[in-house]
């Protein structure tokens, strides 16, 4: 079975891929402060609780935003699995060319989405990656990343107004029942849940006039399913974009060639 795992800023998403079926994954919070003993124990206690083995892995994709942490998750696959991992980067083949003035910018995570949107759709695309940031990236029809668009998330926006403004309170990320609210709560809601749906269907329609296309529309990430699904523009939600686009990686990195 093949491990993979997505480190972001808010979440790690882990999966076990048996072949190309996802046969389990989980989402946990990301710590910086953890080593990678305790990552260790964290991840045998989630295979524990789904029956299943660490022996069973013969191999581990990871893609990490969090450069400071990549080490940490590096050595516990050493250390608690005997495999040294593929992390995705610099001289990791990914079958796509990125068409950007420092292609070493993009994050693991947007290259990864950009693989597996293409791998499955084989046409031009669009994918909304609703993160700690929520990233718009281009995929041309022949399978190039062209570039994107990186706007705060919905949680990192929403806290800031719990922050910065010191009579409104915390609020969850939902749909309210209506688009005016009728208490503070509701009103925040409305403003961020609607306000971002807004966001995508400008950003999308600004893309769609500027490439001269109508490319499909793929949504992923941890609010995927809250925000996108009220937008007509999102054609396709895929909350585990990602992690397929790190199988595909890693089985493209087994195949012998350049």
């Amino acid at each position: 079975m093949l491990l993979v795992i997505d480190v972001g800023n808010t979440h790690t998403v882990l999966g076990v891929y048996e072949g190309e079926k996802l046969v389990h994954h989980w989402r946990v919070w990301t710590d910086r402060e953890k080593t990678s003993d305790e990552y260790g124990i964290l991840i045998r206690n989630l295979y524990d609780g789904s029956h299943f083995s660490s022996r069973e892995i013969h191999a581990i994709a990871i893609a990490s935003v969090v450069p400071p942490l990549t080490p940490t998750i590096v050595d516990l696959c050493v250390r608690y699995f005997g495999i040294a991992p593929l992390v995705v980067g610099p001289g990791v083949k990914t079958g796509i060319s990125i068409k950007m003035d420092n292609p070493k910018e993009v994050g693991a995570d947007r290259v990864v989405n950009a693989v597996a949107a293409f791998s499955r759709h084989k046409k031009a695309c669009i994918v909304v990656d609703f993160g700690t940031a929520t990233t718009f990236d281009y995929v041309s029809e022949t399978g190039d990343y062209m570039g994107g668009i990186i706007a705060p998330g919905a949680n990192i926006s929403a806290e800031a107004l719990f922050l910065q403004a010191s009579k409104l309170p915390r609020v969850e990320i939902v749909k309210p029942p209506t688009v005016i609210g009728k208490n503070t709560v509701a009103a925040m809601q409305s403003g961020i849940f609607f306000g971002y749906v807004a966001l995508v269907e400008g950003i999308i329609e600004r893309m769609k006039r500027e490439l001269r296309l109508d490319p499909l529309v793929i949504a992923t990430g941890g609010l995927a399913r809250t925000i996108a699904s009220e937008s007509s523009k999102v054609h396709v939600i895929d909350e585990n974009l990602t992690l397929d686009g790190l199988r595909i990686i890693y089985e493209r990195n087994l195949a012998p060639g350049p």
